[in-house]
């Protein structure tokens, strides 16, 4: 890949470690350092072993199934399942062993419906619905099969403070206890469906970065919000409990929950799980967060193919925008070297990204700058493979859904 003019050593440690890592191996490439995930494993699991909960990981926020497994044998006991984000996923999951699935996302297409239908023939494979037209649906899918279908309700616990406006994501439109349990209701009238639980995901609190540098006007409202909305959520959940156990319907799972709000969901007493994923890789917004550290575990390297202008180069690729509002938040960082900035004018190109270096630093052509992505998951949509590293040294070189030609959503 050639060499700086500086030695890296004499630059920030994990740059020169990534460079070896990386020696001799094409460029585009992504790396996930196993000691930043066992960090932020650790510190993640932390809270969640304190109270007794399981943790449900996210594999939208993965999406490599060696990274999945490993996160699942570090959790150990704790370890309670995955939750998937297509049907497909997760009757592929099922079929490769997973035994406890819960699929986040509604569907009503035919051919998801079966995939689900079939897959618990294997595993314990829940679908998520928030309407009648979604239980009828499965019901019928189910039938055709001869199984029954787990399922798990949908409750929206987006903040509306005095009625006014709506602060969260658009899921659900289920929005109390009575909206649930008569869900519940009907689909226990249902030869072939079964009541798992609920779900509500408290998105105003654990997605919402809190202590950026983007619009920083608005870290302490959001604070606010994010305080003023927590109650509400934890007496909502509480709530649809109580409701469905006076009607006879125990939810055997209660899941809530994110990387941004771990710490004190794991505590609430209505949740028996709590679900985590996008922590565990550390993409940037996780550096956004008040009272949240983590480690950047995954990076991807581009090579330097151009010095247009002194203390400017342009690295070859790199324009993997993260989903969202679109804002300059959901553009990847150039972090190593330390202090790389992208331009302000191009930000990250699909075929070229130009990156403006730090004083003292000097890039020769084919050099390695390392970028992290915003989110975790996405980034595996870009790449066949992550190589899993310890220290310096490559353990494992690991296909992710894409290398394994499982697209599940384009």
């Amino acid at each position: 890949m050639g060499a700086s003019p500086r030695p890296a050593e004499a630059g920030d440690e994990t740059w020169a470690r990534y460079r070896r890592a990386l020696d001799g191996k094409p460029l585009p490439a992504a790396l996930v350092d196993l000691d930043a995930l066992d960090e932020n494993l650790e510190r993640l699991l932390a809270p969640i072993r304190a109270a007794g909960k399981k943790l449900r990981v996210a594999t939208k926020s993965i999406r490599c199934p060696a990274v999945e497994r490993y996160v699942a044998e570090r959790a150990g006991d704790a370890y309670g399942g995955v939750m998937t984000y297509a049907a497909a996923e997760s009757a592929w999951l099922a079929a490769e062993g997973a035994r406890d699935l819960l699929l986040a996302y509604p569907t009503a297409q035919p051919s998801d419906l079966a995939l689900l239908a079939e897959a618990n023939r294997a595993a314990r494979c829940a679908a998520m619905i928030d309407c009648a037209e979604h239980a009828d649906a499965l019901d019928r899918a189910a039938a055709a099969a001869g199984t029954r279908v787990p399922i798990v309700i949908e409750v929206d616990l987006a903040y509306r403070p005095l009625g006014l406006g709506h602060l969260g994501v658009r899921r659900s439109p289920l929005r109390t206890a009575a909206d649930v349990v008569a869900l519940a209701e009907r689909c226990g009238k249902l030869p072939h469906l079964r009541f798992l639980g609920v779900m509500g995901y408290e998105a105003q609190i654990a997605g919402l970065t809190d202590s950026g540098p983007f619009a920083s006007w608005q870290n302490l409202p959001r604070r606010g919000m994010k305080r003023l909305s927590r109650r509400r959520v934890e007496d909502t959940r509480a709530e649809l409990v109580r409701a469905l156990a006076e009607r006879g319907l125990q939810p055997e799972l209660v899941n809530g929950g994110g990387t941004g709000s771990v710490d004190w969901s794991s505590a609430e007493a209505a949740l028996t799980e709590v679900t985590v994923g996008s922590g565990f890789l550390g993409g940037h917004l996780f550096d956004y967060y008040s009272g949240l550290k983590l480690r950047p575990a995954l990076h991807f390297a581009l090579q330097v193919v151009r010095r247009p202008a002194p203390g400017l180069v342009a690295c070859h690729g790199g324009g993997y925008i993260a989903s969202g509002d679109g804002g300059p938040d959901r553009l990847p960082l150039p972090s190593l070297p330390p202090g790389c900035r992208l331009l302000a004018m191009e930000g990250a190109g699909e075929v070229q990204t130009p990156v403006r270096l730090p004083p003292g630093i000097e890039m020769r052509l084919g050099d390695p700058i390392f970028f992290r992505h915003a989110k975790s998951g996405e980034l595996a949509e870009h790449f066949n493979e992550y190589h899993l590293i310890r220290g310096e040294t490559i353990i494992q070189t690991a296909p992710t859904y894409r290398g394994l030609g499982r697209c599940f959503l384009g």
